[in-house]
């Protein structure tokens, strides 16, 4: 049974450092063999490989661009009328992860457009989704990269996020088809969402290809104060043969 590997997710960790090259000598400096990074596009990847290099980690998992901000975008992977611009932001993915050699993206879906019915327009934003994933799924393959699809709670973090559940994205998988899309697990947002933490480990790990934790509900670290008992849930992945990084 192998102990778990560690990253460090620099959106969060390390704050108080002003940029990406202080945050990647910081998470070497404590210990971490690996980092992850949702948006690493202010910087050129030819320095963002050498940031890693140079403070000796491997880069494991970063995100396709979130789209416009200023728009409310966060994704694009679902959102109707977006498509050519996901598979913009997914070359620029491909190219940054093959810059620093980074095995993993996360394909964020996106939001429920503001002011419609998530009801309403579910099906065909699962429509969109699956055609934007079946074209990822191929050229991520002519990398050998692994996409990943990642569940948000809806209740506090984002309430128009469109995938928001672990059976949501299963079932979405299972649709795609594709052995290189893979399931991303936050522990944060599942517990949030549904609670039921290990039997939905149990049942949901064989399909995960990288996991993501926080204490909830303040999503400080894990030994921080809160619901989660992260010593019990470390251990759970260990004892189920869980191989990938924890973010």
């Amino acid at each position: 049974m192998a102990p778990l590997r560690f990253s460090a997710n620099l959106s969060w960790l390390f704050p108080e450092l002003p940029g990406l090259t202080a945050r990647f000598r910081a998470a070497g400096s404590a210990g971490f063999e690996a980092a992850e990074v949702a948006f690493p596009y202010a910087e050129p990847p030819e320095a963002l490989a050498r940031a890693a290099r140079e403070a000796g980690l491997r880069l494991v998992l970063i995100n396709t661009p979130p789209g416009d901000p200023e728009k409310g975008e966060m994704g694009l992977g679902a959102v109707p009328g977006r498509q050519a611009a996901f598979r913009e932001g997914l070359e620029q993915a491909v190219l940054y992860a093959k810059a620093v050699g980074c095995p993993r993206i996360h394909l964020m879906a996106g939001r429920v457009p503001l002011g419609v019915d998530r009801a309403s327009v579910r099906g065909e934003m699962e429509r969109v989704f699956l055609e934007n994933l079946r074209h990822a799924a191929g050229v991520l393959a002519q990398e050998n990269l692994v996409g990943l699809l990642e569940p948000i709670n809806t209740r506090i973090t984002d309430p128009r996020y469109f995938l928001d559940t672990p059976q949501q994205v299963a079932a979405i998988l299972q649709k795609v088809g594709r052995p290189n899309l893979q399931l991303q697990m936050d522990i944060f947002h599942w517990q949030i969402m549904d609670g039921n933490l290990t039997g939905n480990i149990r049942e949901f790990l064989p399909i995960v290809g990288h996991v993501q934790v926080a204490q909830v509900p303040g999503r400080g670290e894990p030994d921080s104060p809160g619901e989660l008992n992260f010593p019990y849930l470390f251990q759970l992945l260990e004892d189920e043969g869980y191989k990938g990084f924890v973010g």
